[in-house]
């Protein structure tokens, strides 16, 4: 029984390691970028929680953009993201926009601000 405990107990921990939960809030025609840095696979469970639609795309990290999608307010959607590969996450009106994320897979992700 103690093994099993502590059996359990480990899974819990690799398992909620490997969980990235945020609220993402980004300024005015300026982007949110995961992941530009050398990493594994991640997938982001992805909802805007904003008045206005937000755009994403994916960029590999040596060069080239791909998969661009519009996302309109309280629209969810879920991006399998290869490695070395980044997400932008851009908001291109006048307001101020937030996203809820769920990151799981490869969590050593950078995180930033491009304008």
């Amino acid at each position: 029984m103690k093994y099993f405990i502590t059996l359990f107990a480990t899974f819990l921990i690799l398992t909620s390691c490997s969980t990235l939960h945020s609220t993402t809030t980004i300024k005015p025609m300026d982007s949110f970028i995961l992941g530009n840095n050398k990493h594994g696979s991640f997938k982001v469970q992805l909802k805007n929680i904003s008045k206005n639609n937000i755009e994403v795309y994916q960029a590999p990290i040596d060069g080239g953009q791909h998969s661009f999608l519009i996302i309109k307010p309280n629209d969810k959607v879920n991006l399998h993201v290869e490695s070395n590969t980044a997400l932008f996450i851009q908001n291109k009106s006048n307001d101020t926009a937030s996203v809820n994320l769920k990151v799981t897979g490869d969590v050593g992700l950078s995180m930033g601000y491009k304008n």
